[in-house]
């Protein structure tokens, strides 16, 4: 007898392999699968404009990461002693005007080129709720502290929502016919707008994703993160202190599942291997003795250089490059 509800994810695609470029857009829990995706040493891009949650505000960031068209003067607006952009997160904001134009542009650029190259895309969906900027109509990705009644909060339709979507998806695979694109949503609950809200907005984002990627499946797919939270690790202790976010184990468990869906079978190997040595990079021997630390140091060298003969791709990962000097 099963005393759980296993989400079936069907057979593995074989769509990923370690040595691809991966580009993940979208909700926090991009943020979580692309740190395991770097620290099984795959070349992961993730969020280049910052978080984003709702699908309007995906789409037009893909939308400027495909044109890769710049951020201007007129793009932001001084808020909270920093320069903002509606289109990108906090993260990116600064108290010199031009330091932040060209911090932002050199995340477009960045995108751009890991949009052109990459072999994979996983998008995330968070919230169907928007904010609507009141003077000019523009869906915001951030409000940034803006004071509320500056917008207009809505929840987007699925007939809005599929559009955006659908366009988007026809704009990717003309811009590269050769990537995947992979779907979630996030099971990161947004209780700031009430449980039965958040139920309603997960629920349309759910038929949005099932109805825009159904004239595309030749080249998309989703993958069902929600439901593994919602109805497999159905238990607080998967989730971290605040009740809301997914817990270390819990995202391990997913990307367990992701791994399985998606990754080839000469990848799997490979990923296992990886994970141990970044694990190894990321150990600081604890020794005041010197010649015990360089000891540590010497041998990690060797293990890295034994791991780029074998994958001769990682030759000039940034985080092997380190080691070796």
């Amino acid at each position: 007898m099963e005393f759980r509800t296993i989400v079936k994810t069907g057979e593995n695609r074989g769509w990923l392999h370690h040595s691809d470029k991966v580009l993940l857009l979208g909700s926090c829990f991009s943020d979580n699968i692309g740190a395991k995706m770097n620290g099984a040493l795959i070349n992961a891009t993730v969020n280049p404009m910052g978080t984003l949650y709702n699908p309007m505000s995906i789409a037009r960031a893909v939308k400027r990461l495909i044109d890769c068209s710049p951020i201007a003067g007129q793009d932001l607006f001084m808020q909270g002693g920093v320069w903002n952009s509606y289109e990108f997160h906090s993260r990116y904001s600064m108290p010199d005007k031009q330091a932040a134009i060209d911090r932002m542009n050199q995340r477009i650029v960045m995108g751009h080129e890991a949009l052109q190259g990459a072999q994979m895309l996983t998008i995330t969906l968070g919230t169907a709720m928007v904010y609507r900027l009141k003077a000019t109509g523009q869906v915001v990705a951030n409000c940034h502290k803006v004071p509320q009644h500056e917008f207009e909060r809505k929840m987007a339709t699925v007939p809005e929502m599929v559009q955006e979507l659908d366009d988007m998806l026809s704009r990717l695979h003309q811009f590269n016919p050769a990537m995947q694109i992979i779907f979630t949503v996030s099971p990161i609950r947004h209780i700031a707008d009430g449980l039965g809200t958040n139920s309603l907005s997960k629920a349309a984002l759910r038929i949005a994703v099932s109805e825009a990627i159904a004239g595309h499946s030749d080249y998309c797919d989703y993958f069902p993160a929600f439901e593994i939270m919602m109805d497999d690790l159905r238990d607080y202790r998967f989730y971290a202190s605040d009740m809301v976010h997914p817990s270390d184990v819990a995202i391990e468990y997913i990307w367990q599942a992701f791994q399985a869906t998606y990754l080839d079978d000469r990848s799997a190997l490979a990923v296992a291997r990886c994970e141990r040595v970044y694990r190894r990079l990321q150990h600081r021997p604890m020794s005041s003795n010197r010649e015990t630390v360089d000891r540590f140091n010497a041998d990690t060298a060797i293990v890295v250089r034994n791991l780029m003969k074998e994958y001769p791709y990682l030759t000039h990962h940034p985080e092997l490059q380190k080691v070796l000097g």
